[in-house]
């Protein structure tokens, strides 16, 4: 079962079932597609307002990875299935591998642009980077699974290192796009007063 076209309910309802896929992986390549359309949907209502205009040109280019995230991860959502299925525990050690890598660049697009967003979705801009770490951790926790089925102690110390300076830096950015986002939220609410 494919789930790309599929509606959202079904994907739900098989997630529930007691069936061996979708699962975690699936689950958070979905996760990290979500959070790329909530950029997709900040920056489309930025666009076109006069007030961000100065911002245009990099605002499309960040338009563009966001949806180019949205895509690659919503292709993960079945390729972490077929992975699943192939019994090739370096097939599905790739896939969670490449989730969290996207999550990292989806994170890294978000610290710039809360101060170039429509602030009337700045707090979807928060939501974006909390479910870009949910699915980054999560997409690490299954690279370290299938790590471990793999007699390949060079590919698990690069994937690992990789990993590991990457956390780092997730650990660092989601915090501070929040608390950007809830410092603007402070100014709005007391420019209301």
């Amino acid at each position: 079962m494919l789930y790309k076209k599929q509606s959202l309910e079904k994907y739900i309802f098989d997630l529930s079932a007691k069936l061996a896929v979708p699962g975690g992986g699936s689950s958070a390549a979905l996760c990290a597609a979500m959070a790329a359309a909530l950029v997709s949907m900040v920056v489309n209502f930025t666009l076109g307002k006069e007030k961000y205009a100065r911002y245009e040109k990099e605002l499309k280019g960040i338009l563009n990875k966001a949806d180019r995230l949205k895509a690659d991860c919503l292709e993960l959502v079945d390729l972490d299935i077929k992975a699943y299925e192939s019994k090739d525990p370096r097939k599905a050690m790739d896939v969670p591998f490449c989730l969290a890598r996207l999550c990292f660049e989806g994170l890294k697009l978000l610290p710039g642009l809360v101060n170039k967003a429509n602030k009337n979705l700045i707090s979807d801009l928060a939501v974006a980077a909390i479910l870009f770490e949910s699915a980054f951790s999560a997409a690490v926790v299954n690279v370290e699974i299938n790590l471990r089925m793999l007699d390949d102690k060079k590919l698990a110390k690069a994937v690992n290192f990789e990993l590991a300076a990457k956390a780092k830096s997730v650990a660092k950015i989601r915090p501070a796009v929040e608390k950007k986002v809830r410092k603007i939220l402070k100014q709005k609410v007391e420019c209301r007063r």
